[in-house]
């Protein structure tokens, strides 16, 4: 994050930050509700084929269950890079601004 915005947060009154604190909340959890939808409409659109019965067939329960443990496994990945990139960063920003 910008060093600059990050020291105007810090002059901000108190309820300013947590006006901000709660809109970021916010966000993320409006940001993981999508994403989540997303993955249950993927996998359904790519595992459900039949709709003779009210539960799902073997095979398409276990596509499910794949396809689900495929996001989960490649958002790790990507949060682990992002991680990885951001201390990366933030380690270069700190030799710049001694």
């Amino acid at each position: 994050m910008d060093k600059k915005i990050i020291s105007d947060l810090d002059n901000c009154p108190e309820e300013d930050k947590e006006r901000m604190s709660t809109m970021v909340d916010q966000l993320q959890f409006r940001d993981s509700l999508r994403m989540y939808n997303s993955v249950v409409e993927r996998c359904f659109n790519e595992c459900v084929d039949t709709f003779y019965r009210k539960s799902l067939t073997k095979q398409e329960e276990t596509c499910v269950l794949r396809c689900a443990q495929k996001f989960l496994r490649l958002s790790t990945q990507v949060g682990l890079r992002f991680s990885d990139l951001n201390q990366e960063a933030s380690t270069r920003d700190k030799g710049v601004f001694k």
